[in-house]
């Protein structure tokens, strides 16, 4: 079955996304929702980019590279993209809000296509998939 998982922006860094999807994909596994194999397609990372000044509570302009499928591409993907956001700011350029795939030969990330707007980033829920509950107890018991 298809799960999507979404979370909020917090994420400040790739090592931090990098701990994020270890942690998910051992929780995954752990109570048998999938097997975590990212190279056969069981579990991918969307990561969503977005550089800003330091001090700055607006989050800059986001781009997001689909379908990474390892660990060691998202760092790498998130790095180069960071970096790339950075050089274009600090040129007087804008950033295009674009959705990205990651080239693994060159470690560079590519536009797939551009986003007309914000609202083509927004997260539309499935109607024909339920929300995943886990109860407290079970929580618990997994602790």
């Amino acid at each position: 079955a298809l799960m999507e998982i979404v979370s909020e922006p917090d994420l400040r860094s790739s090592a931090e996304a990098a701990e994020c999807m270890k942690k998910l994909r051992q929780i995954l596994r752990y109570i048998g929702s999938c097997d975590g194999d990212m190279e056969k397609g069981s579990l991918r990372c969307d990561a969503n980019v977005s550089v800003r000044l330091k001090g700055s509570s607006t989050f800059g302009t986001r781009c997001e590279i689909k379908n990474l499928n390892s660990i060691r591409y998202i760092v790498q993907a998130i790095d180069y993209e960071i970096q790339r956001q950075i050089e274009i700011l600090e040129s007087g350029e804008e950033i295009s809000q674009d959705t990205l795939l990651f080239d693994v030969a060159s470690g560079k990330t590519k536009v797939m296509r551009s986003k007309e707007d914000a609202s083509d980033y927004r997260y539309f829920p499935e109607p024909d998939l339920l929300p995943v509950e886990v109860s407290q107890d079970k929580i618990d018991l997994i602790q």
